[in-house]
């Protein structure tokens, strides 16, 4: 038996009163009270993922840092097997536009200019179907779209109110930001930041937050951004994928150093990092630096790159597909795993 192990969040590994389960018939048969106490963890529980990792021979991470992370987080459990890394990736012939395609294969800047115009046009037709707000395929457009979850951050850029709002304001260099996701049903924290994100929106022209986050509204995010924007907290985050499949149609990635990042990134080359945290500061702090630095990076870097340097900003598009295939194509997840797990 091998297991892979998904999330260093605790909602991911879930826990029960061993007593129940066994009254239920969890483990087919009744435990004898010596049996399942072998089977507790923290007090009287079951722990789904600490059981998985004692039954199997060999375990994996989702990258390179959650093997770290996964391997610490465990580590005071006995019996419990060696975690190996296995890097999330993306299947490229799905996600990847093949005018796209063909235009970073021949280094052909104008052909994937006049395509990257068409998706975006798409990508707005959702936005003004949706809005009624009509945006600009000239104007640098961020993306912030997957599930919302508290360590996942969606509003980062709202917790310094002031400076989202020159950057919202800012003539010279405009941007539009579109955000896209949806929360668990009774993740009420992640209901409340979607919610607010909605309420701004409705303040400024240059916002949407867009509903309906299925596959079809993902391909047109991917391939109607500039930018895609990641901003999980260091460790949190155990891969993550859509920055790959967003790298593969263009949109480059502005990221937390979190997830399948590092082994990715060369900054300022294929893509722009936040510098890295210690993820033992208190929250609030983690927020508070990460703020300032996306800000820095976006004021200072990204906006005048896309702006004033498009040629640079076009190598930037091509190296970052350059590196995202094959590295991190399912072609190469599958060979890892028939050759490291299975």
């Amino acid at each position: 038996m091998v297991f892979t192990t998904h999330t260093p969040e605790k909602a991911g590994n879930e826990e029960r009163d061993a007593r129940h389960l066994n009254r239920c018939g969890f483990f087919g048969r009744t435990l004898s009270d010596e049996e399942l106490y072998k089977e507790m963890v923290n007090g009287d529980m079951i722990n789904y993922t600490i059981s998985a990792l004692r039954m199997a021979k060999k375990a994996n991470g989702v990258s390179k840092l959650h093997a770290i992370v996964a391997n610490d987080m465990w580590k005071n459990y006995e019996g419990i097997c060696e975690i190996i890394p296995i890097t999330n990736a993306q299947n490229q012939k799905f996600w990847q536009d093949e005018t796209i395609k063909k235009a970073w294969k021949k280094g052909d800047a104008a052909v994937y200019k006049d395509q990257k115009t068409t998706l975006k046009h798409e990508l707005f037709d959702e936005v003004y179907k949706q809005t009624g707000k009509q945006f600009d395929p000239n104007v640098l457009t961020i993306v912030w779209a997957r599930r919302f979850a508290g360590y996942k951050r969606a509003d980062l850029l709202l917790h310094d109110y002031n400076r989202f709002k020159e950057l919202l304001h800012n003539e010279k260099y405009p941007v539009q930001i579109i955000w896209a996701g949806k929360p668990y049903p009774f993740d009420y924290g992640a209901i409340d930041t979607f919610n607010h994100l909605v309420h701004q929106s409705k303040q400024d022209p240059n916002l949407a937050v867009l509903i309906g986050y299925e596959i079809d509204l993902s391909r047109k995010l991917k391939c109607g951004s500039d930018v895609w924007l990641n901003t999980p907290r260091i460790t949190r985050e155990a891969s993550g994928t859509s920055g790959m499949t967003a790298a593969m149609n263009g949109s480059v990635n502005v990221s937390t150093d979190d997830g399948w990042i590092p082994e990715f990134k060369k900054d300022g080359k294929n893509c722009f990092v936040l510098p890295a945290l210690d993820h033992n500061l208190p929250t609030y702090e983690q927020d508070r630096l990460d703020t300032d630095h996306l800000y820095a990076i976006l004021e200072n870097t990204v906006l005048p790159m896309y702006y004033d340097k498009p040629k640079t900003w076009q190598k930037v598009v091509f190296k970052a597909m350059d590196d995202v295939i094959p590295e991190f194509t399912t072609q190469r997840m599958a060979d890892d795993y028939y050759k490291k797990l299975f």
